[in-house]
């Protein structure tokens, strides 16, 4: 991971990478992005967090899991999070806008 990226972790998440691994391993998370403006300059202190996911194959998740993962990242980051899955991306106006900008944190194939 990028040393800038890491950095922007640290400093406005507040978190250990590894717990967003851990995160990612639990509910099968191939791709774990950032996007929005915890990415820019105008990132305030009651500024959401926009994560852009894309899951294994064979992960299945209801509505309440959506719920669960919403609520633990919320934990993790103390702050709101908005959770985006890149399939679902199906308006192609925002998809470039997030595509364009997003920054991955995790990769499955990362070590």
């Amino acid at each position: 991971m990028q040393t800038e990226l890491q950095a922007l972790i640290d400093q406005r998440l507040q978190v250990d990478r590894s717990q967003i691994v851990e995160f990612c391993d639990r509910w099968k998370i191939t791709e774990f992005a950032l996007f929005g403006s915890v990415l820019r300059d105008d990132f305030r202190p009651d500024s959401d967090i926009d994560v852009l996911v894309t899951f294994a194959p064979n992960s299945r998740w209801s509505l309440l899991n959506w719920v669960d993962m919403k609520a633990e990242l919320e934990a993790m980051f103390k702050r709101e999070v908005d959770i985006v899955e890149k399939k679902g991306l199906t308006n192609p106006y925002r998809r470039y806008e997030i595509l364009k900008t997003h920054q991955v944190v995790y990769t499955s194939e990362q070590p």
